[in-house]
């Protein structure tokens, strides 16, 4: 008898969790070993922004590998972009493609790249900024999974079945998904090739959304392999109904809710000769003075009915640029013509993770992601009590007698001492909480030990949870126009006792935000420094009234420019140490 309704939803589920579970025996197998030839990448190509953040996420890599823990045997390679102005992860594309190029010259066209795009700030997930987002920690395996174990999870499969080429991806992103067991995802087309999901037509205003042609009939398949005819990038509504993006469900066989859905992106391959194809922009264009989009500026391009209307828009850009046009019409022309074909996985699951609210909700969410993946409520922690909420999570934590985790908050790496209480809906992170304090619902907080003028000190950084660090003012209305856990930054500096002190800003001043405004203490440890940041916080929610007297205040951007990821690194090796004896069982 056909499953209908819900039962069809229970066994896609079932079938993504029994899918996700082999390839996690997979890749396990392969940690600590040398690879064969063809059965894993050829080589791993992680980007980051400029060289301190290569050289960072180059030590953690090492590190992975002289543990033992991922795959041996291939390079993993870290390239940073160019000094200068920002160039997008679609410049980052271009410039590790140029690297590799002069690295394995002839070779490449024999290789299979994974290529994550891991360069930035991480301002939507400040707990993630000092080490980078492909460093975000997961409840998952002994010992505890980062992104870049689940990217490589995910995709285990695919060099197997793939020409020599390159997958593009994105660090904070987890597509989960079943085939049937006599199909393969196979990359074998020229041009490119990218993975779809169907989505809710609201989710599709804010990702990459897909015209594909019309089906052949109304049976459901878990994969089809379509050509697309148009790519639009976080369209309207009304623009994907005008586009005949919009698809019906086909039936109640299908694992999708909504009666209409869209296709959204996600990943997307392109063989070598399309790799080699896109270095021609930077032949033409020289050294890249403007942000180049992976996916908009260079998907938008591809397909039967493209059109150059994306070039002039600029609506979802950050800081236009006046050459930006320019390029992307030079792009549009050199890939124009160039196949887009789209595997479309009908059952599968696709989880942003880039800002504290997502990473919160898909932890601590017992029917999400936390499900799919078999996510526990605590890792590899110590707990001398489970007064901790089912509904939370604790990561790689030391939490003594009588401390208490809110449901839907977030502890990782860190040392609660007795009596703290963390709130609901709240991420502490890295940092060493004094007996008895409480910290409030709702907020991301996390230390970073810096180095300022040949002295080490720590840094507690500490935001509401649906902050906005990007939105930047004009200097004039900086400290109406910006606010803190909901309150204006001039009454926060009134509630800290700064009086008539102008807020300070770091970097370039003509923009103001969150990100650069100094407001944080230097303290001489962690301790003291989680405590007089949190009675500001509780200052500015309480409305009461705080001394910081002459303390130094720095931001965010200044505390990562001036940071010591050693020191960060030694605490959290300390504090592992410590919980792997304490979880000793005890002698007789």
């Amino acid at each position: 008898m056909a499953l209908v309704g819900d039962d069809v939803n229970q066994r896609s589920i079932l079938d993504i969790k029994n899918a996700t579970v082999e390839k996690l025996i997979k890749f396990k197998s392969l940690c600590g070993r040398q690879v064969d030839s063809g059965t894993f990448w050829d080589v791993v190509v992680v980007t980051a922004m400029d060289e301190r953040q290569k050289d960072a996420y180059e030590d953690q890599i090492k590190k992975k590998v002289d543990r033992r823990v991922l795959p041996l045997g291939i390079p993993y390679k870290v390239f940073s972009d160019p000094p200068g102005c920002k160039i997008g992860n679609g410049g980052s594309t271009l410039h590790a493609l140029k690297n590799l190029r002069d690295i394995y010259g002839k070779a490449l066209c024999k290789m299979k790249v994974l290529m994550i795009h891991a360069g930035g700030l991480s301002q939507r997930l400040p707990s993630a900024s000092a080490f980078g987002k492909i460093f975000t920690t997961l409840p998952l395996g002994d010992p505890l999974y980062q992104m870049l174990e689940l990217k490589l999870v995910i995709y285990v499969d695919f060099p197997s079945h793939m020409k020599p080429g390159v997958l593009v991806t994105c660090a904070d992103d987890i597509e989960l998904y079943s085939i049937a067991n006599d199909e393969r995802l196979v990359f074998d087309k020229p041009g490119f090739t990218a993975l779809a999901h169907p989505s809710p037509l609201y989710v599709g205003t804010t990702h990459g959304v897909f015209v594909l042609e019309p089906p052949e009939d109304s049976a459901f398949r878990e994969m089809e392999t379509k050509i697309c005819l148009r790519f639009l990038h976080k369209p309207s509504i009304d623009k994907m109904r005008e586009s005949n993006a919009v698809c019906k469900k086909k039936s109640d066989c299908f694992p999708i809710c909504e009666p209409e859905f869209v296709y959204t992106d996600s990943t997307y391959y392109m063989d070598f000769d399309t790799s080699q194809c896109l270095l021609n922009v930077l032949k033409e264009l020289g050294p890249l003075e403007c942000e180049i989009d992976a996916y908009s500026d260079f998907l938008q391009a591809l397909g039967q009915q493209a059109t150059m209307e994306h070039t002039c828009n600029t609506a979802n850009v950050t800081k236009p640029d006046s050459s930006l046009v320019e390029v992307r019409q030079k792009i549009f022309h050199l890939l124009r013509g160039t196949p887009l074909n789209v595997i479309v996985l009908n059952n599968s699951k696709f989880y942003h993770i880039g800002t504290t609210s997502e990473y919160l909700s898909h932890l601590t969410d017992v029917d999400g992601l936390r499900s799919m993946l078999n996510l526990q409520s605590w890792n590899l922690s110590v707990l001398s009590n489970k007064n901790i909420n089912e509904d939370s999570c604790v990561l790689a934590s030391l939490l003594l007698s009588s401390c208490s985790v809110g449901a839907g908050s977030v502890v990782e790496y860190s040392r609660l001492e007795e009596g703290v209480s963390v709130g609901k809906g709240t991420l502490v992170s890295r940092c060493w909480v004094s007996p008895g304090l409480s910290v409030p619902d709702g907020v991301s907080i996390h230390t970073l030990c810096v180095t300022l003028q040949n002295r080490s000190g720590f840094v507690t950084v500490a935001f509401g949870v649906d902050d906005n660090l990007k939105s930047g003012v004009e200097a004039a209305a900086s400290m109406e126009g910006l606010t803190l856990c909901g309150v204006t930054l001039g009454a926060c500096t009134s509630s800290w006792g700064l009086g008539d002190q102008v807020l300070k800003f770091s970097g370039d001043t003509s923009r103001c935000s969150l990100w650069n405004a100094c407001l944080f203490p230097v303290c001489p440890d962690a301790q003291s420094s989680f405590s007089v940041s949190l009675k500001m916080l509780q200052a500015v929610l309480g409305g009461s009234a705080l001394e910081l007297q002459d303390r130094k205040l720095i931001s965010l951007q200044e505390a990562l420019q001036c940071q010591n990821l050693q020191e960060m690194q030694n605490f959290t090796e300390r504090l592992v140490y410590d919980i792997a004896q304490r979880r000793l069982p005890a002698k007789e």
